[in-house]
């Protein structure tokens, strides 16, 4: 019987489908459709959590969340250091940071495929006059439901392995230790997402009924992008679209 993969042979598939996506985004001339899919969905997970976001206690929790999980910008610099030396995750950081690399990178390939099916329909449905429109049209058209139902069961996972990890007040210590080796071995990116989630995990009074709160209003965003009527679904999600203020 053949030996399961080991969480550096993992994060190396999930990342390479990452760069394979990317790959055909600019074969097909759909990078610029991707973007805006990014774009649009950091503007939708803005204002769905606009009381976090004034909310001293949470705001860094949730910024956690949109920037480093659910955020638009270019990540290919902490993939090609998670590629080139996912071996060394394995060696230098606790089996549970490992998985919480391994977990981050699945999320990102998951994330990746989807929004790159999303930014083929996005382009296609360009003559819709209003973007929600046309965003909730490139959505159904896009499909996968259980994909979607997955994508947010490893969000809610990473999340509960961070609240975990941040109870362990020697984990955070041993990783303070770990900047410059971490450094040194091109581990900067992961040991910056670690740090920084540790922090923001640590602020939350609460860190199980954040959670709660994500997973509550993203599935009823996913009920809603699925099976509501459409100009309800359409005024909801022009209504998440309006900027807003969002200072503490």
């Amino acid at each position: 019987m053949p030996d399961s993969p080991s969480l550096a042979d993992n994060i190396r598939t999930h990342l390479a489908r990452v760069v394979a996506l990317r790959g055909q985004a600019q074969e097909f001339g759909l990078s610029e459709a991707v973007q805006a899919v990014k774009q649009l969905q950091a503007r939708r997970f803005r204002g769905t959590y606009r009381d976090m976001l004034a909310d001293p206690g949470r705001i860094d929790a949730v910024r956690f969340f949109l920037e480093e999980l659910y955020g638009n910008q270019d990540f290919s610099e902490r993939d090609h250091q998670f590629s080139r030396i996912a071996g060394a995750i394995e060696r230098l950081f606790p089996l549970e940071v490992g998985q919480l690399a391994c977990d981050l990178a699945e999320l990102h390939a998951l994330t990746e495929s989807l929004d790159f099916s999303l930014a083929g329909h996005w382009q296609r449905e360009r003559g819709k006059r209003l973007e929600a429109e046309r965003y909730l049209a490139a959505w159904r058209l896009t499909g996968q439901p259980d994909a979607r139902r997955h994508q947010l069961r490893v969000v809610r996972h990473l999340g509960d392995e961070l609240r975990h990890l941040t109870r362990r007040t020697s984990l955070r210590m041993a990783l303070r230790m770990m900047r410059r080796p971490a450094e040194a071995a091109g581990l900067a990116a992961l040991q910056r997402f670690l740090e920084r989630g540790f922090d923001a995990f640590s602020k939350l009074d609460d860190a199980r009924a954040f959670l709660d709160c994500i997973e509550q209003r993203e599935s009823a965003w996913l009920d809603c992008l699925d099976h509501a009527d459409v100009d309800e679904a359409t005024r909801r999600l022009t209504s998440a679209l309006e900027p807003h203020d969002v200072s503490p």
